[in-house]
């Protein structure tokens, strides 16, 4: 496979997202997509694209948490919030996956999700002197997989085979994925943990964040409106101790915001805003600066954005620059930016509502 094989709109769209300022000098540069929208879902920043299609990683997790009650999962919130996770792989997370297995008859034996290693580096340090290694248990995504299988015990489904796309969980993860994202699934592939993934717009993804905080602000009774309300009500149990999206949703009242791989993070709040971005190259640390700054051209004010927002660059150990945000102020559109209401080839039109 060449370079030609692969046409990148994600490339011939995408403009700088967050510099890298080290003495006073712009060392190197972050460009991708981010879209910020009020609580009508009208636009009030575009940056790039917001329509072009994106494979959101770990930001559907709680979009498959809401397919997952639909089909009859029931859990309480701090274990809701936990299949919702990418966690740090501390003492609460594993345990709560082990509580949702035992609950549903079943074990860590029954995980089928990538061994790996706690992530958090004080988790994964108390792992290793405990003379553990890798396994699916400590995997960032062992909540979701224990949900997963849970679900298929509620639902009468076979727990063999649960990451089949074809199972029936996972095509009851793909409408409902359609339905929050306002559709259609243009590509599906394995994430890294092994479970199917489905593609979906930025613009869908942001909407999706909007409805979940708006529909646990409202208390409607719906799927999105439980998971939405688990996620702002356990935030330690999404991320885990002194991570941004744990801090992020701590320190904002009734905000639903989830990390994924790649450089995509996704935010609701409880009046229907919303924001969603992605790093082209995948780095994480613009993630939260530029993330931080599109709350505050939504008209978020709270202290936390200055905590979470700020990556210092550093020199022999101490500061000597910073990560910034680039072009993000309220009204804002990048030049060639599609339209809100309409849709680059091959994606669901961003006018559409979820």
């Amino acid at each position: 496979m060449t370079d030609a094989d692969l046409p990148s709109p994600l490339g011939r769209s995408a403009v700088v997202v967050a510099r890298v300022v080290r003495g006073g000098v712009v060392e190197s540069e972050h460009r991708g997509h981010a879209v910020a929208l009020d609580a009508a879902g009208a636009a009030l920043v575009t940056l790039g694209d917001p329509g072009v299609t994106i494979f959101a990683r770990s930001s559907l997790k709680p979009l498959q948490a809401v397919a997952m009650l639909d089909a009859g999962l029931d859990l309480e919130p701090r274990l809701l919030a936990l299949a919702c996770a990418s966690h740090s792989g501390e003492e609460r997370h594993t345990a709560g996956a082990l509580e949702i297995l035992h609950a549903h008859g079943l074990g860590e034996q029954d995980l089928q999700n990538t061994p790996d290693l706690p992530a958090g580096a004080d988790a994964q340090r108390e792992w290793l002197k405990a003379g553990r290694g890798p396994t699916p248990l400590a995997q960032n995504c062992s909540g979701k997989h224990a949900a997963m299988l849970a679900t298929c015990v509620r639902a009468g489904w076979p727990a063999q085979g649960y990451l089949d796309p074809e199972h029936p969980l996972q095509q009851r993860v793909r409408s409902v994925l359609a339905r929050l994202t306002g559709g259609p699934v243009a590509h599906v592939t394995t994430d890294g943990c092994g479970a199917p993934l489905y593609s979906c717009t930025l613009l869908g993804l942001s909407r999706a964040f909007g409805e979940l905080a708006r529909a646990a602000a409202a208390r409607d009774g719906s799927s999105a409106a439980r998971v939405g309300a688990a996620m702002a009500a356990h935030p330690g149990m999404v991320g885990g101790t002194g991570r941004d999206v744990t801090i992020l949703m701590s320190g904002i009242p009734g905000l639903v915001a989830k990390d994924g791989a790649e450089g995509v993070y996704a935010v609701g709040l409880p009046d229907g805003r919303s924001a969603a971005l992605k790093v082209l190259d995948g780095a994480q640390r613009p993630r939260p600066v530029v993330m931080s700054a599109l709350l505050r051209a939504l008209g978020v004010t709270d202290p936390v954005l200055d905590e979470v927002g700020t990556v210092p660059v550093l020199g022999h150990g101490r500061p000597v620059g910073q990560v910034v945000a680039a072009h993000v102020q309220p009204g804002t559109a990048s030049p060639g930016t599609a339209s809100p209401g309409t849709a680059s080839p091959g994606t669901a039109s961003p006018g559409t509502r979820p």
